[in-house]
């Protein structure tokens, strides 16, 4: 085992505290790297403060890294030191059920491995990106393309690939009109990566506060959702809708935007149960859906499309000491849109 300086939850509610958690001597098929950038993900927020259930603690929380390989395992052959990488939500599945035989590992029928918070294959609990090295299996690693920068590349191992997933998975593209309810830290992706399918983009936000960052990231319109005209005005008017807050909304104003056979999609996650009046559905044959991650083929194509299409999160850099400032920040909205910590100050 080695040691390595990282920021964790020591209990539930708890700030952050500096600390060291141990990572697991290399494997043959392992791969160590060393953190460059962790991303700050709400999930993040959620998991450690045990809104989503109990947790085991210490707990170092932190899904979307970047870094560079630092050392390999005997038998790793699809990484070499030096290489640019990431790792996601995943750190490991059984890779013989049917959803990972398909390259489709966040469904794992036998329970797909988190990057942090879950019982890894060897009954240890996972730690993740809030520290400065990390040890991954090499099928879980991904390779970061050289156009993309390492900070700005962090946020999309959870929210690019949260977003690229069901815009692909629902076929958007050219003549789709696609709603991205929030630009948040999942909807600014959502309208960067709709834009870039050739998606005519409308953005359904509380206000009009983002309007020209919303535009400038490539929606074509944008709606203040506190206006009830907005409803009125734009019913039935999309395909799909991408809701990406997690907050409880109202979902037979919203589902009443979709045009016969639309469908909306749930990405982001609220703590309380949504209601939904099923004749909303069934009126204009529409379809109310949610949609996890993606595999690591598909995370790997979305950094491609994202590298090849100029796409990046927009971020804010801090260092590990102002991790639970963030926290707050996060909770009140106060990020655009991202914040990135610098692994270089975990050892401050």
């Amino acid at each position: 085992m080695t040691l390595v300086h990282a920021y964790a939850a020591p209990r539930e509610a708890a700030p952050l505290e500096k600390t060291t958690i141990e990572r697991r001597e290399l494997g043959p098929h392992d791969v160590l790297i060393d953190i460059a950038f962790a991303g700050i993900c709400h999930s993040d927020i959620h998991t450690v403060r045990g809104d989503w259930g109990g947790q085991q603690y210490p707990l170092a929380p932190g899904h979307e890294i970047t870094g560079t390989v630092a050392a390999i395992g005997s038998d790793v052959t699809k990484h070499a030191v030096g290489d640019r990488v990431g790792v996601g939500c995943l750190v490991n599945s059984c890779g013989e059920c049917r959803n990972c035989q398909r390259g489709e590992e966040q469904y794992c029928s036998n329970g797909a491995v988190g990057t942090y918070g879950a019982v890894d294959r060897d009954g240890t609990i996972t730690q993740g990106g809030y520290s400065e090295k990390v040890v991954v299996t090499e099928d879980f690693v991904l390779r970061i393309p050289d156009a993309l920068a390492l900070d700005v590349a962090a946020p999309l191992l959870c929210a690019g690939i949260t977003t690229y997933s069901p815009l692909r998975h629902w076929n958007v593209g050219p003549g789709t009109r696609v709603a991205v309810v929030g630009l948040g830290g999942l909807g600014h992706m959502g309208v960067q990566i709709a834009h870039a399918l050739g998606a005519e983009v409308t953005v359904l936000s509380q206000t009009l506060s983002k309007k020209d960052d919303g535009l400038r990231l490539g929606a074509d319109h944008y709606y203040a959702t506190s206006d009830s005209e907005t409803f009125r005005s734009l019913r039935g008017s999309f395909d799909v809708i991408l809701n990406t807050v997690s907050a409880v909304i109202d979902l037979r104003a919203y589902l009443s935007l979709l045009d016969v056979g639309g469908s909306m999609v749930c990405v982001g996650a609220p703590g309380e149960p949504l209601a939904v009046n099923v004749s909303s559905l069934i009126g204009g044959r529409r379809s109310l859906a949610g949609s996890n991650i993606g595999g690591i083929r598909e995370t790997q194509e979305m950094l491609d499309f994202c590298a090849e299409h100029g796409i990046a999160a927009q971020i804010e850099v801090i260092p590990a000491s102002a991790i639970n400032d963030a926290y707050e920040r996060v909770l009140a909205s106060d990020v655009r849109y991202r914040f990135v910590i610098d692994a270089a100050t975990f050892a401050d």
